[in-house]
């Protein structure tokens, strides 16, 4: 093996170790990060333009109603650095408003996705210097040498909700210390509501929801060589109220063994695979741990509805 595919045996080997070990607990698990293949960004940014799912244009809405103020509370020559940037559509309305910024960081598990989108960004703005990092933001980053500016994170379509407390309060700080003193950090935030409205934006009935679930199993065939039949599984979509929580499972249909590198799983029938969760916020149940990593709520802008918040936070 020569250096070059050094980095992606490394990949094949984290995703392979995360794989056997969720599916070696009891209630079988898949990270929801490994969704997000080229196939699987693609489908997602599919599902943001679906009637059922709120969260996109919601937030859209909020940034566009509220760009003047947001712009001039995250001030000039901003370093915006967005952490699971996808296909950065959000980011335009910043970009497009910002004054004399200094250049944007799209971090992204995708390269190929990231590569496409930060291409576009700099035909679409030529005087754009984009800087695209391939990584986990859960992980440390490591950033190419940059201009100076004002470091800004950027983290829209409440994200947040798919990390549990600890990896929240994990990454509010790996965050504070990669962005650094009197940093501003804007944060989408998808609210606690009625799960009439909850459910059907992620069991959509069109099926892209189901597609880009199931999209997984068949992710870990082709990098993995498992023999997973997808034609027995299938999505299905929970609310639980205690965790305050939308659960996404891939329930397979029958008894079946499935081998993944040379090991076996048994599913019984109506077992299910959790593959994401999607937890609901209140400001107040969030206020805490902002604070105590290191971050103040300084400013808050929401929709009429009250469904999805967009925060600006502040370093201490």
């Amino acid at each position: 093996m020569d250096g070059s595919d050094a980095p992606e045996q490394s990949h094949l080997n984290e995703f392979l170790a995360d794989v056997v070990d969720g599916l070696s607990k009891p209630q079988k698990t898949l990270a929801c990060r490994w969704l997000y293949d080229e196939a699987g960004s693609d489908l997602f940014e599919q599902i943001t333009e679906l009637p059922e799912y709120y969260p996109t244009r919601t937030e859209i809405s909020i940034l566009n109603q509220h760009a003047d103020e947001i712009v001039s509370a995250l001030g000039d020559d901003a370093l915006l650095i967005e952490y699971g940037a996808g296909a950065s559509t959000k980011t335009r309305i910043l970009l497009d408003n910002l004054n004399a910024i200094a250049g944007y960081v799209p971090i992204d598990v995708s390269e190929a996705f990231l590569l496409y989108t930060a291409e576009t960004l700099r035909r679409d703005y030529p005087k754009l210097d984009v800087f695209p990092v391939v990584g986990n933001f859960m992980a440390e980053i490591d950033l190419p040498e940059l201009p100076s500016g004002q470091r800004v994170g950027f983290f829209p379509g409440s994200t947040i909700g798919n990390l549990s407390d600890d990896e929240i309060e994990s990454f509010l700080n790996g965050a504070r210390s990669l962005l650094g003193d009197d940093s501003r950090f804007l944060i989408g935030v998808d609210l606690r509501k009625s799960p009439d409205i909850l459910v059907p934006a992620y069991d959509d009935a069109a099926g892209v929801t189901a597609a880009f679930n199931l999209n997984l199993l068949r992710r870990i065939n082709s990098e993995l060589d498992a023999n997973f039949d997808l034609t027995c599984f299938t999505h299905e979509v929970r609310w639980n109220d205690e965790a305050s929580r939308i659960e996404m499972h891939l329930v397979s249909i029958c008894d079946q063994d499935i081998t993944i590198a040379d090991q076996s799983f048994h599913f019984s029938a109506g077992e299910t695979i959790h593959t994401e969760n999607s937890r609901k916020f209140s400001i107040e149940t969030l206020t805490p741990v902002f604070e105590k990593t290191g971050w103040t709520i300084t400013n808050l802008w929401s929709d009429p509805g009250n469904l999805f918040a967009v925060l600006l936070l502040t370093a201490e």
